[in-house]
């Protein structure tokens, strides 16, 4: 069974950079796609971001399109979510999962994709 730790959460001012680490361990890392979701007070947890197990294919959410970059360090067990261009509204807990498996189409963005969560690193972005 996979276990999650995240860090590199903190408070930025809008127009800010954070990047977010993922680190696992207790499986194989590198043979999954993962995935950052994101949760803000009293709103549904949304998709952000998806990488491959490899790291040669990434999805984004419109939202944070063209602002974030996932990547990842299979040697490190590890992956990265770099924010830029920080906006008020990416205020939210932000949580990294692992896949059960490959996907296609917007099925690629579900939470039901995932299995294995993180505990969540807070983000606040002040405006």
């Amino acid at each position: 069974q996979v276990q999650l730790v995240e860090s590199g959460g903190g408070l930025v001012q809008a127009g800010g950079s954070l990047r977010l680490s993922c680190t696992g361990s207790g499986g194989t890392f590198r043979m999954y796609d993962m995935g950052w979701f994101r949760q803000a007070p009293g709103k549904e947890r949304e998709f952000v971001a998806r990488i491959s197990w490899s790291g040669g294919t990434t999805y984004y959410a419109d939202s944070v399109k063209d602002r974030f970059t996932t990547s990842r360090n299979n040697a490190k067990n590890t992956v990265y979510l770099q924010m830029i261009s920080l906006k008020a509204e990416d205020t939210a807990v932000y949580y990294c999962a692992v896949a059960i498996g490959g996907c296609s189409g917007y099925g690629c963005y579900r939470s039901s994709a995932f299995k294995y969560w993180g505990q969540g690193t807070q983000v606040t972005v002040s405006s």
